[in-house]
């Protein structure tokens, strides 16, 4: 069996305290388990900013479109320009994992409780289980995202429960 390939990099200046400081702070933030998940979503917005310098500098009308209606599609960025895309930052990523969205929808009360409720298998998308936090959500799939265990049942916050309404 193949091994799959690292879809990250380590940064550079392992103890540089500015980057670890932001780090820590978007952990805390977005719920997440280890630093390897911010790693990988400077990882997609470094390929999406890449791609979009080499678009500029073949002034590709068509493929800019393209890209910007992908990102639209999935959510990551509003871009009406190419320039757009190269403002784009690691938050934007993260705001559309699973885990940020059933949190912000209310169907959970912090991000920690959210990614257990979808490794614990009670998110369902459009009626299939998902069981990966990391899963970057559609804009389209967005209002298809239900909870599989009463809401009694887990304790929700009464204001999480009217937002979810």
């Amino acid at each position: 069996m193949r091994r799959s390939r690292k879809k990250y990099e380590t940064p550079r200046r392992p103890w540089d305290k500015a980057r670890i400081d932001e780090e820590k702070k978007l952990m805390r933030l977005y719920g997440l388990r280890r630093k390897r998940e911010i790693w990988r979503a400077e990882a997609i917005v470094r390929k999406y900013r890449r791609i979009a310098r080499a678009l500029i500098a073949k002034k590709d009308k068509k493929t800019e479109r393209m890209l910007l209606d992908k990102l639209f599609k999935l959510g990551i960025l509003e871009a009406q320009s190419i320039d757009d895309v190269l403002g784009m930052t690691v938050e934007n990523v993260l705001e559309r994992r699973l885990q940020t969205v059933v949190w912000r929808r209310g169907l959970a009360n912090t991000p920690k409780q959210a990614r257990q409720l979808i490794v614990h298998g009670h998110i369902t998308i459009n009626g299939k289980k998902v069981t990966w936090p990391s899963y970057i959500v559609p804009k389209d799939e967005e209002d298809k995202i239900e909870l599989l265990l009463p809401k009694e049942k887990l304790g929700l916050k009464a204001s999480a429960q009217k937002e979810a309404s």
